[in-house]
């Protein structure tokens, strides 16, 4: 015989090791199937509550099943509750003996003893299948419908949602049923109807507008909860509050019935401000209610006296000691600050305390607030504030601080010298990480603003003299800075000290032996190296005493294991042998034209984020790589903006080909005497292409060897290379091809005798037939392919999406995958809204690394709304492209 259930209780708990609470499992186990064996009716509802224990510490109970069933066949209370106990929990839809418990249920449902019913309609609301749901509905309409009893029609109500959910079809029926519970005086009934009428509003739409009819009722409803001594609410009292489970619903149906409405809004308009001003916030049910009544008042037409009163109450949720109030309201106020920013900005200063507060949740939604309310009015004080926690806060914590930071004084920067300013006191900070993009638009910044050349070079000598052990950004500012406009650090240089600025000097030995220290430094990566080489080599050709130790120091590295710092050391010394072009090698950069570098990294953040989502779509969990230029890669080697990554003006990675405005800049920077081999001094003209000539007289340069010698053959093949248009980096940038509609110069003659005729144009690419790569529900999405001339690799997809049918799609969005071997870049498309007939456009280049090997293919996600379907998410995958992709 088996023991009592707080007898196995009682040993389990006695247990020490895992082992003995197996054993006593084990036994008792072997007792509970004997006793289930022998068909032992007198402790079998004591044998299943034992076996729901065992149940519940997770050992198998599957050989005990069929006695709940027994156990609710039982006439008795007792038995039925212990058996629907232990349908509930050893049970569950997926398993087919639960059909076996249909009729018991249905037998149960008619039953006249209010209890019994109620256990069948639990059961049925936590555990019923789709076919269970069908066959039950109508005895749950039956009882829901009786208004004789309100036990009985709460569980009904409740049994109701479930059923819905899993057969929609019944939704007519209890749609009228749901809004007649409101007349009840019970609040049970009542709760149970406003929840039922919740669940109809979010699987039935079309719901909300009948039941709009009824928003008078539910106010009357809440105004009689708020009234002290209501006989609808003396029993219900929560912590001073008249039962706040019911008054969060109701607020919560009034919210989904008045969006979009503003007669029903203006019908609950006046509770609102009712429930906002009585209700007390000093307990927990109390701002429970609060929150419920912001939400509703952000949610529905609400006038704007009423949400002013809406983000005041959320004000005086951020001064609570409770951290969890504080978080929702944080939460809250950056989800409705887009509606009214100015009502938000009243608690700019306690949003702004809430960034030093201890607990990092909050202090990470405190700052996503802060972000949302900088404008230029506020942003000089709230930077203020900002920087002067940055001193202070967690260093898990500053890499986030600094990046929106730095993201304000970009967007909301009311001058430069405020922007300069603003950056170096970020890039100052211990710990602070700058991103490579900020410190590349602030280049670019400065490289606009000549009035400021001198006070930016003294202020960032002066940042990197106090901080010689600084971070990289501040390392790569500043080497570029001083290396642009170092002499303008000497006493008696040209320019003049700004309102409120330090006067700072510097001799050429002090600007060197810094940038010296910088090389020497081991801790930074070794791109601060390079850079430190090219402003000491930029230095020494507007410096002319500093040239001695700058070629001692160049020297040094002509051996680096750092390939990339070993070739401009070496590039760099063969420049000392030629010092009538050196000046002219190293002038200084044009400056970058901001409005053309700002959109271009738009334009490439936008695409880099649909690819990186486009990552996440694949199956398989792995993204194709995202094809992109890589990180800032050297000090002077910025990319000349349109260009589109390639030819660089002073070294470095480039990737694509030179534009013409690239060919001036060269040509203009590096003079006539070097591009013409040094013979009548004319420049090249902006068309020509630059490698050819300009490769030879590299040669003889790095070379050593005079410009009449006969060319070696290694000298040839040099010569020949397209990355020597990259005079001082470590892989050079393609060259142009010239045009065939150009008359050919001299240069370009004296190449083709020596290397021979200019190699043909290839032939065109064959027209690549169009695909319809998805088309469901009035939605077609085609594809055009076009191939660009000399990459076969490559394929460009004008993506055409056509609404062929009567309803207007909105948030249209398309998002990509491809295999790892491939890599995808998508340009945002026309528009995000497809009326009946029209189209949006949508440019995707994809690249095949394995081109002529594997096929194209590639899995679509596309996600738009309708108004008869709501949201809707489809995935498709594309495997039809023509052949040769």
């Amino acid at each position: 015989m088996s023991i009592r259930l707080r007898d196995l209780i009682r040993a389990v708990r006695q247990c020490k090791t895992a082992a003995e609470e197996r054993t006593v499992i084990s036994k008792e186990s072997a007792a509970l199937r004997n006793a289930f064996k022998n068909q032992d009716t007198s402790y079998r509802h004591r044998n299943v509550a034992k076996l729901m224990f065992i149940h519940m510490l997770g050992y198998p109970t599957h050989f005990g099943q069929m006695e709940t069933l027994k156990l609710i066949a039982a006439t008795g209370f007792p038995e039925k509750r212990i058996g629907y106990l232990g349908l509930m929990i050893l049970l569950d839809e997926r398993q087919e003996v639960l059909m076996l418990v249909t009729n018991s249920l249905k037998q149960d449902l008619e039953s006249r003893n209010q209890h019994i019913c109620g256990l069948a309609l639990t059961a049925l609301g936590n555990i019923c299948s789709t076919e269970m749901a069908r066959d039950l509905s109508p005895e749950v309409e039956r009882l829901l419908g009786n208004g004789s009893n309100a036990y009985v029609r709460k569980k009904a109500a409740l049994c109701a949602t479930r059923i819905m959910r899993k057969v929609p079809d019944t939704i007519e029926a209890y749609e009228p049923l749901a809004a007649a519970l409101l007349s009840d005086r019970h609040h049970g009934v009542l709760l149970s109807g406003v929840c039922l009428m919740l669940e109809v509003c979010e699987v039935h739409p079309p719901a909300v507008e009948t039941y709009r009819k009824q928003v008078p009722q539910l106010c009357k409803i809440l105004r009689s909860l708020l009234m002290s001594g209501s006989t609808l609410s003396g029993e219900h009292d929560v912590g001073g509050v008249t039962d706040p489970f019911l008054q969060a619903k109701v607020l919560r149906l009034l919210k989904v019935l008045g969006a979009g409405n503003s007669e029903a809004s203006d019908q609950m308009s006046d509770i609102l401000a009712q429930v906002a001003t009585s209700t007390e916030g000093n307990r927990n049910a109390g701002n429970a209610i609060l929150y419920e009544a912001v939400q509703t008042i952000m949610g529905v037409e609400a006038i704007g006296g009423l949400r002013v009163l809406a983000i005041n109450i959320l004000g005086r949720f951020l001064a609570n000691k409770d951290n969890n109030i504080r978080y929702v309201a944080l939460n809250t106020l950056a989800r409705v600050v887009g509606v009214d920013t100015q009502a938000v900005q009243r608690h700019r200063a306690t949003v702004v305390a809430c960034v030093k507060d201890a607990d990092v949740s909050i202090r990470r939604r405190a700052l996503e607030l802060v972000y949302a309310l900088v404008n230029q009015s506020n942003i000089q004080a709230l930077i203020t504030e900002l920087l002067d926690y940055l001193k202070v806060c967690d260093a898990e914590f500053k890499p986030d601080l600094t990046d929106k930071i730095c993201q304000l004084v970009q967007r909301f920067a009311p001058e430069k010298r405020w922007h300069i300013d603003s950056l170096l006191q970020v890039m100052t900070q211990p710990g602070a990480v700058v991103k490579e993009e900020v410190v590349r638009a602030l280049i670019v910044l400065i490289s606009n603003a000549p009035d400021l050349h001198g006070y930016s070079a003294r202020a960032f000598y002066s940042a990197l003299k106090a901080r010689p052990d600084a971070e990289f950004a501040l390392v790569m500012a500043s080497t570029w800075i001083i290396g642009e406009y170092g002499e303008l650090l000497l006493p008696g240089a040209p320019g003049y000290i700004l309102a409120g600025e330090a006067s700072v000097s510097a001799s050429p030995e002090q600007v060197v032996d810094l940038l010296k220290g910088v090389a020497a430094r081991k801790d930074l990566p070794g791109a601060a190296r390079e850079y430190a080489l090219t402003a000491l080599m930029k230095l020494s050709a507007r410096l002319p005493g500093t040239v001695a130790s700058v070629q001692e120091l160049v020297g040094s590295y002509v051996a680096s294991p750092a390939l990339e710092v070993q070739t401009r050391a070496c590039e760099y010394s063969a420049s000392f042998q030629h010092d009538t072009i050196r000046p002219h090698l190293f002038e200084h950069m044009p400056a970058l034209d901001e409005a053309t570098y700002s959109g271009n990294l738009a334009d490439s953040n936008v695409a880099d984020a649909a690819a990186t989502t486009a990552q996440d779509a694949l199956a398989n969990g792995h993204g194709a790589p995202v094809a992109q230029n890589d990180a800032i890669s050297a000090l002077l080697e910025m990319d000349l903006v349109g260009t589109g990554g390639g030819g660089d003006l002073m070294g470095g990675a480039g990737g694509g080909a030179q534009s013409a405005a690239a060919a001036d800049a060269l040509s203009d920077l590096l003079g006539g005497d070097l591009l013409g081999g040094g013979g009548d001094g004319a420049s090249l003209p902006a068309a020509q292409p630059l490698v050819p000539s300009g490769g030879l007289d590299l040669a003889d340069l790095l070379g050593g060897g005079g410009g009449d010698a006969a060319p070696t053959p290694e000298r040839v093949a040099s010569a020949s290379t397209p990355a020597d248009a990259d005079l001082f980096g470590g892989i050079g940038g393609d060259a142009p091809a010239p045009s065939h509609s150009q008359k050919p110069s001299a240069a370009s003659t004296e190449l083709d005798d020596l290397f021979g005729p200019p190699a043909p144009a290839p032939a065109p690419e064959p027209a690549v037939p169009s695909i319809t790569a998805w088309e469901k529900d009035g939605l077609q999405v085609a594809f055009d392919f076009s191939k660009p001339a000399g990459s076969p690799g490559v394929t460009d997809i004008d993506a055409t999406y056509t609404n062929s049918g009567t309803e207007t799609v909105s948030d249209f969005a398309l998002q990509a995958a491809v295999p790892k071997f491939m890599s995808l870049r998508l340009a945002p498309a026309s528009g995000a809204e497809l009326a009946p007939g029209s189209q949006i456009t949508q440019r995707i280049s994809v690249t095949n690394n394995m081109h002529g090997q594997k096929a194209l293919i590639m899995r679509l996600r596309i996600a738009y709304a309708t108004p008869s379907a709501g949201p809707t998410v489809q995935q498709a995958e594309v495997k039809n492209f023509p052949t040769g992709l």
